[in-house]
């Protein structure tokens, strides 16, 4: 079995699996006791925390550790917000955040804040410019990714905090994808990061708060932490934390080569191995471990079961495999395809064999997925058979579904696909078997109640060189309007 998963959690790296054990005998005290026990239980955690702080770039008394990546986030937002109180209510984020800065945004815009969201562009980058324009006197906070953790793009952080100074804003940086592979560029003002993105055990979060920047912490206040975080310290699992990450970085600039030749090889291949493909995020500035591509005419959630079949563990952020059949808020965001979505990403120590295994595997698992949909070759003609969403497609046949703009001789100018009901990749699919059935210039309606229909059409015309015309409501869905170029 082949994981290929590391941007969801990090195998546990064996110098934290030694320092977790080792900690274990002698962590157990409460560090903020006089004794003997909890003299040794401090100095073991004041030694975790100048190793981060190390790592962070920052002060030791600067960093605080949280019991997750998630609650450094919400209490890094809450508390940047709270001590800006005064200058305003207004917080900028990127809209492709992790759902833990989003979710923090919903929460300070339900309690009365106002939330700008700054787009990114097809790479899934901000521009610098873009994001410093909706900097206002009354802009408490900013937050910006250090990468993202779907696609792996690096945000362009130093330019952003640039801005943020010039703005006087404070910046928050989530670092939790980028941590392991090195410090975070910029002027930032806070950052946070999750010990299980780089080997380190689950529920340890890192919380790194500038001098200077004005923080409240929010909730009943707490003598731990500096008052930041909550509660009784897991000290052994700091420790263990500590010890992977600054393991994971000695050994960072080697591997990250490593990897990056590896991502590169199937970024290359992909598109070469599987027709209609579509590699995501930005080729050049992007972490080295991480590849995210689509596949037209794939149901996602069937794609990662099979290859989880032939022995590979990956993710997806399409529709297809989310229990809410809504699109990834990152791919609708940088407006690429969101069907067949699948995210690889090596962890430290995979083996080349495994990454040639996984591309010998991969064309014969999309192909057939595909003849399951009926659409071999991107395109096929004929029914779509066995289609969980709904019947079979009989729009290239029925001319009851079909209206002619035209004299009703030779190919109709104007074709209506019924896709209502039916999940993806089916308008596609339906879409793609019609196309042909009208003339260069004639126009193919799809109707859906799919919302990821709102990326894939438009995706689909990308990709395929045909025009799209937009999208307006119709009773049940929406139709989308595409015109034939060749």
């Amino acid at each position: 079995m082949s994981y290929f998963d590391a941007a969801s959690s990090a195998p546990l790296h064996p110098v934290a699996r030694q320092a977790l054990q080792a900690s274990l005998d002698d962590g157990w005290a409460d560090p903020s006791r006089l004794y003997r026990e909890g003299r040794r239980v401090r100095l073991l955690l004041d030694a975790a925390r100048e190793a981060a702080a190390d790592a962070v770039g920052c002060r030791p008394d600067e960093l605080v550790f949280t019991s997750s990546g998630t609650r450094a986030v919400h209490s890094g937002i809450a508390g940047a917000l709270s001590g800006r109180r005064r200058v305003g209510g207004h917080l900028v984020v990127s809209s492709v955040e992790h759902s833990s800065v989003l979710h923090s945004a919903a929460a300070h815009e339900a309690g009365g804040g106002s939330v700008t969201e700054v787009p990114v562009g097809r790479t899934g980058a901000v521009d610098p410019d873009t994001y410093a324009a909706v900097l206002t006197a009354r802009t408490a906070l900013a937050c910006l990714q250090s990468a993202n953790h779907e696609t792996g793009t690096e945000q362009p952080v130093a330019e952003v905090a640039d801005a943020c100074e010039a703005a006087g804003v404070p910046l928050l940086v989530d670092a939790a994808q980028s941590l392991g592979w090195g410090r975070v560029e910029g002027d930032w003002s806070l950052l946070t990061a999750s010990a299980h993105k780089w080997g380190g055990p689950a529920g340890v979060g890192l919380l790194a708060v500038r001098k200077g920047v004005r923080f409240v912490p929010q909730g009943p206040a707490d003598e731990r932490e500096s008052g930041r975080a909550a509660g009784f310290e897991n000290v052994p699992a700091i420790v263990a934390a500590a010890a992977s990450l600054r393991a994971v970085r000695a050994g960072a600039a080697a591997e990250s080569v490593r990897l990056r030749g590896l991502v590169d090889r199937i970024r290359a291949s992909v598109g070469e191995l599987v027709t209609d493909v579509e590699v995501v995020g930005d080729p050049v500035r992007r972490l080295p471990h991480l590849v995210t591509f689509s596949c037209l005419y794939v149901d996602g959630e069937t794609l990662l079961h099979e290859l989880d079949m032939a022995g590979f563990s990956v993710s997806s952020g399409s529709s297809c495999t989310s229990s809410t059949l809504t699109p990834s808020h990152v791919l609708r965001a940088m407006g690429v395809l969101s069907e067949g979505n699948v995210r690889v990403s090596l962890p430290l120590g995979v083996a080349e064999a495994d990454v040639d295994r996984f591309l010998e595997v991969l064309p014969g698992v999309v192909r057939s997925v595909r003849e399951r949909l009926g659409a071999v070759g991107g395109a096929a003609r004929g029914p779509v058979q066995g289609a969980e969403a709904g019947p079979p497609a009989e729009a290239a046949a029925a001319p009851d579904r079909a209206a002619a703009a035209g004299s009703g001789a030779g190919p109709a100018a104007e074709l209506v696909v019924d896709a209502l009901g039916k999940r993806c990749p089916v308008p596609v699919i339906e879409l793609a078997k019609v196309i042909g059935d009208v003339p260069v210039g004639g126009v193919v309606t799809v109707l859906s109640d799919d919302e990821a229909a709102r990326l894939d059409v438009p995706a689909w015309c990308e990709m395929r060189g045909q025009e799209y015309e937009g999208a307006h409501p119709v009773d049940g869905g929406t139709a989308f309007r595409v015109r034939r170029v060749s």
